[in-house]
């Protein structure tokens, strides 16, 4: 890897970003899933700053008990104070946290990243969660890390209705779905909010993002045995449904549904169609804010042509470079090379490598940021 590191240095030269750092994962058997994730959230910027400054601001107290928080926060400061540029880390006490955490990724088998990204995000929260109630329900113990983990202070819990807590994660990652239901009797509209960290999107051959995102707004007629229950007709009624975005996340994490369950195979069959990811996206089914602009900034890639087993990497823009992340191996790749990762138009094709999750970050996003 020195070689290969050295290449690395080599291919960037005098345009290595300053303070950056690229450096591999080593893979423990089967934690590629992992590795490719890490990646992506490594160079999902504000997500990084701010786990390095819960760290700062932990490191202090001692007595923190580990857990997955900790040992996410502690390898994404032990690559950000490599003395070397580029090279190896073995996220072995990440691995084994996760893997103690959580049974469901302790087999050899083949493991879906999308679920280990879902999981890591929901554990983060979780943890937050529980920081900030401790620190509330004890203010001697406020340590300086209560800002950083929760950001605004909520409602006291005084009788008052609390608000949510809104962590750093949120901050970066969640946004806000409406769920409208028109009843076609009486015209009144039913809207119910429910908060989203990422959007999984069927998908169709020869797609793109945009139409899977059109599709998930589409409006769907509710009649027949899946008739709606009208609360001002008091009876079950046909009715329309769609899906909004009522507010975009900063970053948008976007999850191709490429494994899609066959009922006469009896399982999951990995589906290759061609789905064109754009580097810059428009969000336009939005309730407000209709031309929300994104920029894309990391893939990961499943490679392999069924769901139980195959290899998972990431491709991940830094400072206006395109890096490829196989485990161990960090290389330079061509912005062009993107477009070699949007599927197969053809169902048999020798090109296996697509696009599985894909990170974007909003470009307007000072009004996001508080």
């Amino acid at each position: 890897m020195g070689a290969a590191g050295s290449k690395l240095e080599k291919a960037l030269g005098d345009q290595f970003p300053e303070g950056e750092r690229y450096f591999g994962l080593e893979n423990f058997g089967n934690t590629c899933y992992c590795n490719s994730v890490l990646q992506a959230l490594y160079f999902c910027v504000p997500f990084r700053e701010q786990l390095l400054d819960y760290y700062a601001n932990n490191k202090s107290i001692g007595d923190v008990e580990e857990n997955l928080l900790t040992c996410l926060a502690d390898l994404f400061s032990q690559i950000s104070s490599q003395k070397k540029k580029t090279g190896v880390i073995a996220p072995k006490r990440f691995v084994q946290r996760l893997k103690k955490q959580n049974e469901l990724f302790r087999s050899y088998m083949h493991q879906d990243a999308h679920e280990f990204l879902n999981f890591l995000l929901n554990e983060l929260v979780d943890i937050l969660e529980k920081e900030a109630q401790a620190v509330k329900s004890d203010p001697e113990t406020s340590s300086p890390s209560d800002k950083t983990a929760n950001g605004p202070k909520n409602a006291q819990a005084n009788g008052a209705l609390k608000e949510p807590l809104v962590t750093w994660v949120h901050k970066n990652f969640q946004g806000i779905l409406t769920n409208e239901t028109r009843c076609l009797r009486c015209e009144t509209v039913t809207a119910r909010d429910e908060t989203f960290l990422d959007l999984s999107l069927d998908i169709e051959q020869n797609s793109s993002i945009t139409s899977c995102l059109k599709n998930f707004s589409s409006t769907e007629t509710l009649n027949a045995e899946d008739k709606f229950f009208c609360d001002k007709c008091c009876s079950l009624q046909e009715a329309q449904k769609r899906m909004k975005i009522k507010k975009p996340p900063h970053i948008l994490v976007i999850h191709l549904k490429r494994f899609k369950y066959i009922e006469q195979l009896g399982r999951y069959k990995k589906l290759s169609y061609r789905v064109v990811f754009p580097l810059e996206l428009k969000l336009s089914n939005t309730v407000e804010d209709a031309d929300s602009e994104y920029s894309l900034f990391a893939v990961v890639v499943h490679v392999g042509s069924g769901p139980n087993h195959g290899h998972y990497v990431s491709l991940v823009k830094s400072h206006n470079h395109w890096l490829f992340f196989d485990d161990e191996n960090v290389e330079m790749i061509d912005e062009s090379a993107v477009q070699t990762f949007f599927g197969s138009a053809q169902e048999y094709s020798s090109n296996t490598d697509h696009g599985y999750i894909l990170f974007y970050e909003c470009l307007g996003s000072t009004s996001n940021k508080s």
